[in-house]
């Protein structure tokens, strides 16, 4: 009886996560960032908000975590796109919305870790109860958004179109779009599949 109770319980938690991916929103190409006074945890010890890590051109968030292999194959890039958003006077920070497993290698400690590790040059919060993550829509790790120097949204989805190799990347979507908002000119694609490991919510 013990072991069919935990296999209904799985399989209802599974059926729940299904659900809120599925019926996750993004954030609209135009919106403007919500919770953006909201503070949090980063692993430099001090709290910090979207308003405050964004910087006179915009801001990119990158929701990303510390046990999921899909953000391995794409964190080489990050700080490539940390020196991008500095040369462009755009602010980055990483927030991490695995609440379900905190306690398996997503807790602060286990991010500092991380960014020291990774050597981060940029912020990384904990996003404490996906409250971002699920204002956001985000679905995934990584998954990516980027607003202008209004706070409205123009572009999310996927850093490139190669997460296996960065050598053989053939669309730079991330790149791309920070230099043409920086430039005034329209983001030629705004919206790309973000590809990862699902957000690790709870019930």
């Amino acid at each position: 009886m013990k072991v069919l109770a935990k296999r209904i319980t799985l399989f209802v938690t599974l059926i729940f996560m299904v659900a809120v991916t599925a019926n996750a929103q993004e954030l609209k190409l135009g919106a403007a960032a919500p919770l953006t006074d909201l503070k949090m945890d980063d692993v430099s010890n001090r709290s910090i908000s979207l308003a405050e890590a964004a910087k006179d051109n915009g801001l990119l968030v990158i929701f990303s975590c510390n046990t999921c292999p899909w953000v391995a194959r794409w964190e080489d890039r990050y700080l490539d796109l940390a020196n991008i958003t500095t040369q462009n006077n755009v602010g980055m920070i990483a927030l991490n919305p695995n609440e379900r497993i905190r306690d398996r290698g997503e807790s602060m400690d286990d991010m500092k870790k991380r960014a020291e590790k990774k050597g981060y040059t940029f912020f990384y919060a904990l996003d404490k109860d996906h409250k971002v993550a699920d204002a956001f829509g985000a679905t995934r790790t990584p998954h990516i958004f980027l607003f202008d120097k209004d706070m409205k949204l123009v572009y999310r989805g996927a850093i490139d179109d190669n997460a296996n190799d960065a050598t053989k990347v053939k669309e730079y979507f991330l790149k791309d779009a920070i230099e043409a908002m920086v430039a005034g000119t329209a983001v030629v694609r705004p919206s790309t599949k973000s590809l990862g490991c699902t957000i690790k919510r709870t019930e």
